[in-house]
Order: C-alpha cells, then structure tokens, then sequence
C-alpha cells in the first residue's frame, strides 16, 4: 500500500516536471520568433540618431510649444 502511495506520488512529479519543460519550451521558442508589431530587442529609433540638433530642438519646441 505505501509502496503504491509513493509510486503514485513518484509519477505525478515527473509529470509535472514534464509539462514544466515543455512550457519553459514554449516560451523559449515564442521569445526568439518575437511578437508581430513589436520591434526587436536591440533596435533603436534612427530618426532620434540622424537628425541634426536643430531639427531635435525645432521636435522639442514642438511637442513643448516652447
């Protein structure tokens, strides 16, 4: 009967270590494919990048109405 008992209990925590697996899997392999409309990890806006400082400063007065 015990014996029954930790057979049981033996099997039920590989299972669950099983579906943990493969749901740390699923994840890994959804964080690499990305999500659509997201950008990527590691890219920048450009525009920020190439503008000259006046056309920065002609953004900031706009959106501050300066």
């Amino acid at each position: 009967m015990k014996d029954q008992m930790q057979d049981k209990s033996r099997q039920a925590k590989e299972k669950a270590q099983e579906k943990a697996g493969q749901a740390r899997q699923k994840a890994g392999q959804q964080g690499r494919q990305g999500r659509p409309g997201q950008p990527q990890r590691g890219t920048q806006n450009h525009r920020d990048i190439e503008d000259t400082p006046q056309q920065v400063q002609d953004r900031f007065d706009q959106d501050y109405d300066a």
